[in-house]
């Protein structure tokens, strides 16, 4: 294409954004080269986030070369960098950003939830028994059925369900139906009487089992209880989970993710990642942190060929409590909707311990699962007594969720220099009830990422999907406005906690990159980066936030290759 037919093609556009910092060469720049190396592709789009650096010339580009930006500048002066085996690709219109990541999902458990029941949204047991009906229609007689996604906060009265209506419904097949959290479950009595629970059935450690009034069990099981469920459900074998991940690799791709963090992973799921690399089928970047081990079992190896590397395992996921939704988070005080209780602990104080303490000497990155104010608190103390100054410095400690704070420890993770792991979409799903579960006192340090981001905390931003959707552009829509995005006309459910477009993306870029350890070599865009982008239809900086809903993907790349495109958007030659 000629130089004054790319100009007609885009016009000027300045953005202004932390994602790329005094990037762009001033006009001429480039002319002092006088063999510059040969990209191996070159993208020309609309515009590309800057700090407000002009590019010369209008619209831009980028160069890419063995999977590394090699430079970007105006359509004219990048295609200097063109060659006879160059590969030049045209969006029009389209609007060039880092490829999105996401700091905390579940790659199995969300490949499995596109193919089980999906529960989301019903509004009473009634209706999950009906979907239930017609989503395990052709499951034989006998075998489990699985769905996952009910909230009992949705229904009138918001109160946990019984297994009678659901055992009358399947009688002969056990089932489990996950709660949206995952930290609960309602089983039917066939599954129950498989499970060996009965009245007589004791509360395992950092579980609970619900029961009727004459002592039975109700039918729903919290969290530890879950484990003696799980004991008696086959084992997924490779096959399914390596089909789960790629469904799960499927979808990431198309809503513009090109890294995810993995918050608990067996080492069988890294054996399968490493082996669909090996042959060409996986493409996603994947920060892996292995599942906390078994009882006295020793802490896996970690495996880390190095940043730049697509698939690296150097994390440890621990759990100290419960969620908020099932009354399974740790609280300093009791519930305010229920005062006989202050939730729990999934994992004792001293087992905790053993776990962080061991990671460190692993070399692995302690992650940990904390919810309530009890558990952040004593997860906090325990990063600051077990953990060095320069421990915290390299392994960067994280508390994943970290949603219920006393503003006495918001300001620790600055001191501490720990990372808060969080998901802007849970507050616009939580804060419908949230204020019956804590009070008003108490929610004022509840999903407070606003706040940590002003305190200038590291916050990194994901779903934990399949409990919310995969979608970042709903995690953006989030942070920007505090309102859920399922009812993008409504009003803000926590304004103070609002961000701007820009701090809300480098939650899903440049601060998923740090809380990694990465962001030398991705997250930017920027010259000797990975070379990890996303391409959509409109420029998030500056579209009214519910038009980020309805954002488009035309393409994501992955160290330079191109991974996913949408059909009919690309021109080039």
């Amino acid at each position: 294409m000629k130089a004054d037919l790319i100009k007609a093609l885009f016009p000027l556009f300045l953005l202004g954004s932390c994602l790329v910092s005094n990037r762009h060469p001033p006009k001429g720049a480039l002319s002092g080269i006088q063999v510059p190396p040969e990209a191996s592709t070159i993208l020309l789009v609309e515009g590309i986030p800057s700090l407000g650096n002009e590019l010369a010339g209008g619209g831009a580009g980028l160069a890419l070369l063995d999977g590394k930006i090699l430079a970007v500048s105006s359509p004219d002066a990048i295609l200097r960098f063109r060659g006879p085996k160059t590969k030049v690709l045209e969006y029009p219109g389209a609007y060039l950003f880092p490829g999105l990541q996401d700091a905390h999902v579940h790659l199995a458990g969300l490949g499995a939830s596109l193919e089980r029941v999906n529960l989301r949204g019903s509004r009473s047991l009634e209706e999950v028994i009906a979907r239930l009906k017609k989503g395990a229609a052709k499951i034989p007689k006998g075998a489990w059925i699985f769905g996952r996604g009910w909230d009992q906060t949705l229904w009138d009265p918001p109160e946990m369900p019984s297994h009678t209506l659901l055992s009358q419904a399947f009688p002969d097949n056990p089932v489990l139906l996950r709660r949206v959290g995952g930290h609960a479950a309602l089983l039917n009595q066939r599954a129950l009487a498989l499970a060996g629970i009965q009245a007589a059935t004791k509360d395992p450690e950092g579980g609970k089992i619900y029961r009727d009034s004459k002592g039975k069990p109700s039918g729903v099981l919290l969290d530890r209880a879950l484990d003696l469920v799980y004991a008696v459900i086959p084992k997924a074998d490779g096959i399914s989970l390596q089909r789960h991940l790629l469904k799960a690799q499927e979808r990431c791709l198309e809503v513009g993710l090109t890294r995810v963090h993995e918050a608990g992973a067996s080492p069988l799921e890294l054996d399968l990642l490493r082996s669909l690399e090996r042959s060409g089928a996986w493409k996603l970047g994947v920060y892996g942190m292995y599942g906390m081990p078994e009882s006295g079992a020793a802490v896996p190896s970690g495996f880390d060929p190095g940043p730049r590397a697509k698939i690296r395992f150097r994390a440890l996921k621990l759990y100290a409590d419960g969620a908020l939704g099932s009354r399974g988070a740790a609280l300093l005080q009791p519930y305010s909707d229920r005062p006989e209780t202050r939730g729990l602990f999934v994992t004792s104080p001293s087992i905790l311990k053993h776990w962080i303490k061991a990671s460190a000497e692993r070399g692995l990155q302690p992650c940990v699962h904390a919810i309530g104010d009890r558990a952040n608190r004593l997860v906090l103390d325990l990063f600051q007594n077990l953990l060095s100054p320069s421990q915290r410095a390299q392994l960067r400690p994280r508390v994943e969720h970290a949603q219920v704070l006393t503003m006495r420890d918001l300001y620790r993770f600055k001191e501490l220099g720990v990372v808060a792991s969080m998901q802007p979409t849970h507050l616009t799903t939580d804060m419908r009830w949230a204020e019956k579960r804590l009070g008003k006192q108490r929610l004022k340090g509840a999903y407070a990422f606003g706040t940590l981001m002003r305190m200038r905390a590291r916050v990194c931003f994901g779903s934990d999907a399949p409990v919310e959707p995969v979608s970042p552009f709903r995690g953006l829509f989030a942070a920007i406005t505090t309102i859920s995005p399922d009812d993008p006309l409504s009003s803000p459910l926590k304004e103070g906690q609002a961000l701007s477009p820009a701090q809300a993306l480098s939650g899903f870029t440049t601060e998923v990159a740090y809380a990694a350890g990465e962001e030398a070599v991705r997250g930017r865009i920027q010259k000797g980066q990975e070379a990890d982008l996303m391409i959509v239809d409109r420029d998030l900086l500056s579209v009214p936030p519910e038009a980020i809903l309805k954002t488009q993907v035309l393409a994501t790349f992955i160290s330079g290759s191109l991974a996913f495109q949408k059909s009919s958007v690309i021109s080039g030659e």
